[in-house]
């Protein structure tokens, strides 16, 4: 709640509906009844180009033991009509991010529970499964932001469920073979910037504090949208030639 901007509304389900379609850029979080859930999460996923983008997750808590109990699936569903078409043997391009999202979540929950139940015995089980289970969701990621995507997101010449589904394979293959090597690669320290004219008179504290301003998550890192932003506050940001028109083309 805090990182949100410490806001909390309370919205009917045709007045969220209506507000996914103003808060386009995120930074809100919605709890939602199972029903509301499946018609948002839908109505957000088609709004950002796929319904194939986004899974849908249901939480609740025992009430015997007060464990959490955590189940997820695809928004979209099963995707009949295509998984018929497989069945006919004809090409398909389904976007697996969702699906393969909720599986994500469900091993780690898995692997969760079964942690806290005896940390000794299943430590080594549990960030085997955490450690997989990233590094096929930075595979999945990456294969998208190369263009290799399905059609839904990169148009006819996307890429089949079984060529897009190879390629995150042979990412992932990589990746997994990568961390096995036997000599960890060295630190890259970055160079003493004390050395530089004026450094030692810069106020450390308040310089942190204009970061952290920027800095929403807390991750260390700013994102274009928010160095821009702080460009523009700052009134350092280079600005267009005041005359020149776009062309109406």
């Amino acid at each position: 709640l805090e990182r949100s901007g410490g806001e909390l509304q309370h919205l009917i389900s045709d007045a969220a509906t209506m507000q996914l379609i103003r808060w386009t850029e995120g930074g809100f979080g919605m709890a939602a009844h199972n029903y509301d859930g499946d018609m948002l999460t839908d109505q957000i996923a088609q709004v950002h180009r796929s319904p194939g983008f986004i899974t849908s997750n249901l939480i609740g808590k025992c009430s015997d033991t007060g464990r959490i109990i955590k189940e997820y699936e695809a928004s979209h569903g099963t995707v009949t009509d295509l998984w018929n078409d497989h069945l006919a043997g004809k090409e398909t391009s389904l976007n697996p991010l969702g699906l393969i999202e909720a599986l994500i979540g469900a091993m780690n929950h898995a692997a969760k529970l079964q942690f806290d139940a005896d940390p000794t015995a299943h430590r080594g089980m549990y960030e085997k499964t955490l450690n997989y289970t990233s590094t096929l969701r930075l595979a999945l990621h990456n294969t998208f932001r190369y263009g290799q995507g399905t059609r839904d997101m990169s148009g006819p010449t996307g890429y089949t469920t079984e060529e897009f589904v190879d390629k995150v394979a042979w990412r992932l293959g990589r990746y997994l073979a990568d961390q096995l090597e036997k000599d960890s690669p060295p630190t890259l320290d970055e160079p003493d910037l004390t050395y530089r004219r004026d450094f030692t008179n810069v106020d450390m504290a308040k310089l942190h504090g204009m970061f952290d301003k920027y800095d929403k998550d807390g991750s260390g890192k700013v994102d274009f949208k928010d160095f821009a932003k702080m460009l523009v506050k700052m009134g350092i940001a280079p600005r267009k030639d005041e005359n020149f028109k776009e062309p109406d083309v």
